[in-house]
């Protein structure tokens, strides 16, 4: 009895491990068809711009500056597409840019904001969030260039279900979408009565646990929404604190202010080693297999 308990329990555990090994593929299948799109549009741009050798070759291009500068991909493409053109006669495509440095992060208890990795700061903007309101739930998302939708960047204690059906959140039917077009904090003491949110959405955040949530734009100084954090928790609550909510509010301004000096320092320094390397033949590299 012993060895058939034994072999039942493995191939328990087999099939639950073949189980979430499927579900890791269909969420990072259902990624790269959120992303193959965009990429395939710079491809497109690049290759005609610079005349180069076909859509392979400039994919290796924004794949080599991807990781010279430590950004996504994705990131490397969609300012290849948001940004105005540069003069490919030009040897720069920002001339006479001013470089400035980074804005602190000290709210973030976080030194040398210069030399802060994007990842790192969106991880200190989530804890940070989580351990104002005690929350155990969270995630941070950012806008895209258009400001239209947010994608999730950072996330703990949410199901997979979750993520995968907030990966992208569009301009109404959720409540950080509400948070984004106020640009202010948004408390929602019970997601089950709360009038934002769709049907499905509703659905989706009561079966992940989240029965409230607050959620805190991440704004530059002239009040642009360029990400949000949000903290679930399993219980309805009341309105925060005051002092929490300044708290929250120096966090999501200090975190706007440093996403937007990534946004116009690191991120256009990447598409400038882009331009130079694309000019020069003997620096592009060649076409690599995906």
């Amino acid at each position: 009895m012993t060895d058939v308990l034994g072999g039942t329990g493995t191939e328990a555990n087999g099939t639950a491990e073949e189980a979430e090994r499927l579900r890791r593929e269909i969420r990072d299948l259902r990624a790269q068809v959120r992303t193959r799109p965009l990429i395939a549009q710079a491809q497109g741009l690049l290759t005609e711009r610079y005349r180069l050798r076909g859509a392979e070759t400039a994919f290796a291009l924004m794949q080599q500056a991807s990781q010279r500068f430590n950004i996504k991909l994705r990131t490397v493409a969609e300012a290849v597409i948001a940004v105005p053109r540069p003069d490919t006669d030009q040897s720069l495509w920002f001339p006479g840019r001013t470089r400035r440095g980074a804005p602190p992060l000290d709210t973030l208890g976080m030194d040398g904001a210069d030399r802060a990795h994007h990842s790192e700061v969106l991880s200190a903007v989530l804890t940070q969030a989580l351990a104002i309101t005690s929350a155990t739930m969270g995630n941070v998302q950012l806008a895209d260039r258009a400001g239209r939708v947010l994608r999730i960047e950072k996330h703990t204690g949410l199901s997979d279900e979750f993520v995968d059906f907030f990966a992208v959140v569009g301009d109404r039917g959720t409540s950080c979408a509400q948070a984004a077009a106020d640009v202010a904090q948004t408390t929602v003491r019970d997601v089950a009565t709360y009038p934002v949110f769709t049907p499905q959405a509703r659905e989706a955040i009561l079966k992940a646990g989240s029965r409230a949530c607050h959620s805190i734009p991440l704004a530059t100084s002239d009040g642009t929404c360029v990400g949000m954090v949000s903290a679930h928790l399993d219980h309805p609550i009341q309105d925060l604190h005051p002092a929490q909510l300044a708290a929250l509010e120096q966090t999501g301004r200090q975190a706007g202010a440093w996403l937007s000096w990534h946004e116009r320092t690191i991120v256009l320094d990447a598409l400038e080693y882009l331009h130079a390397t694309a000019r020069d033949p003997a620096a592009t590299p060649p076409a690599r297999r995906r």
